[in-house]
């Protein structure tokens, strides 16, 4: 398949997944939490515990109480003593709130991804500066709360694709039927795919992908393709490839 047809595939998907009834729990995901609260700090904890079954994800997040986040430590550590999910112990859950609760009362995460990134235009620069500053709220260190916020990279070739994080600067930064669109200082143009592996998979097999390691480099090299499909918002493509791969559509 040559890349105009692929363009043109994909455009069909687009307008195809584009509406409100796309995101429901018969097809779950945890932009369905994160959209009905409509907070920047709140879509952080949805997009980072999006790992694993779907279902899973969507349940876990509709029995977390966020209105927590207002409320004292204490209430926070007695709330969530027995709320764990797959990696993250209830203690981690505990550090989770109490991080972004103290993130909220330094700044929006919007301006501290910005203050990475209005330098060279580079979402990668925001996404560090986001992460150091996360890391530097609280100091513990476990399996299950690092593996949840992660670290900065030290190189590119070999990192881990940071899918949570770029998923949720896509809701954050786009605005459809899908994603919020609550950012206005991030161009949706510098954007990268958050690459899973149904991005990974669907977009080898399309040839849109030529690498082949699952990687940080391999988001990057991904994005620039979809570069070439639309330049301002090379995105627009990231839900229609995901749903293909999830759905096992393309043979």
């Amino acid at each position: 398949m040559d890349k105009n047809s692929i363009k043109e595939l994909l455009e069909k998907e687009i307008k195809k997944r584009d509406t409100k009834e796309e995101l429901s729990y018969d097809k779950p995901d945890p932009l369905i939490v994160a959209k009905r609260y409509n907070d920047e700090y709140i879509a952080l904890i949805a997009a980072l515990f999006a790992y694993g079954n779907a279902k899973l994800i969507v349940k876990f997040l509709d029995s977390l109480d966020f209105s927590l986040l207002d409320e004292s430590e204490e209430k926070i550590k007695k709330e969530l003593k027995n709320h764990y999910y797959r990696f993250q112990k209830p203690q981690d859950v505990v550090d989770i709130f109490l991080t972004i609760k103290r993130l909220k009362e330094i700044d929006s995460i919007e301006n501290i991804v910005y203050e990475g990134y209005k330098k060279e235009g580079s979402l990668l620069d925001g996404l560090w500066n986001l992460i150091s500053t996360i890391r530097g709220l609280n100091s513990k260190s476990s399996h299950g709360f690092d593996f949840f916020f992660l670290k900065p990279a030290k190189k590119i070739a070999g990192a881990g694709t940071y899918k949570r994080y770029f998923m949720y600067f896509r809701w954050m930064v786009r605005e459809d039927n899908l994603d919020m669109g609550l950012w206005k200082r991030i161009n949706k143009k510098d954007l990268i795919v958050p690459l899973d592996t149904h991005l990974f998979n669907v977009s080898r097999k399309l040839g849109l992908l030529q690498r082949k390691s699952y990687d940080l480099k391999a988001a990057l090299e991904l994005t620039d393709t979809l570069k070439e499909f639309d330049r301002d918002d090379p995105l627009k493509y990231d839900f229609a490839i995901y749903r293909l791969g999830q759905e096992g559509l393309l043979k």
